[in-house]
């Protein structure tokens, strides 16, 4: 056979696989964007901050590892630095707990607007006590973060962390001041 009809053939076959890759990529973007689309629909900007919980729990996992590891760097000699598939576990297993919650907080919000509507009232919010919960674990992880970069060695400005606290803080007094009314 000649040399430039086989390469010729490999061109082609090169050439189809491309165009399978693009289409099959085409696909899966469309597809994650129609999910997206859906989901904001269903859950609002609570939908933004739950992808943005996901990254910075991922992030805080990351920094933790890092952190662990540069302290056993510090501390060979000491068993009580550096990471361990235990304390890794035990973050994962804590962070799933958070979602757990969320869970909850969004299944109050689902039966509020449920009986809500049932009365005929129509609320102009999707889910309160969901978006205040995933915002609190959210400036959860974000505190987490800068202490393990702290503990990586990272100078934090003690502005951002009483910041961030504040804020954190500002959800829970929130809710003791709504609980004191309703119970008043």
């Amino acid at each position: 056979m000649c040399p430039v009809l086989i390469f010729r053939r490999k061109e082609v076959e090169i050439m189809e696989n491309t165009n399978v890759v693009k289409t099959v990529t085409v696909a899966v973007i469309g597809c994650i964007s129609a999910i997206t689309d859906w989901m904001f629909g269903k859950l609002g900007i609570l939908f933004y901050v739950l992808m943005l919980l996901a990254l910075m729990m991922f992030i805080d996992y990351i920094t933790g590892m890092l952190a662990s590891k540069k302290e056993a760097l510090e501390h060979p000699e000491s068993p009580n630095y550096g990471w361990s598939s235990k304390k890794g576990a035990l973050g994962i297993i804590k962070k799933v707990g958070y979602l757990c919650i969320i869970v909850v907080a969004l299944v109050v919000d689902y039966i509020i607007l449920y009986v809500a509507a049932d009365m005929g009232m129509e609320l102009g919010i999707k889910a309160f006590f969901g978006l205040l919960v995933a915002v609190w674990y959210l400036l959860n992880e974000l505190l987490s973060i800068v202490e393990n970069a702290g503990r990586m060695g990272a100078d934090i400005p003690v502005w951002l962390i009483k910041y961030i606290a504040v804020l954190k803080n500002k959800i829970d007094s929130q809710t003791e001041v709504k609980e004191d009314i309703s119970n008043g």
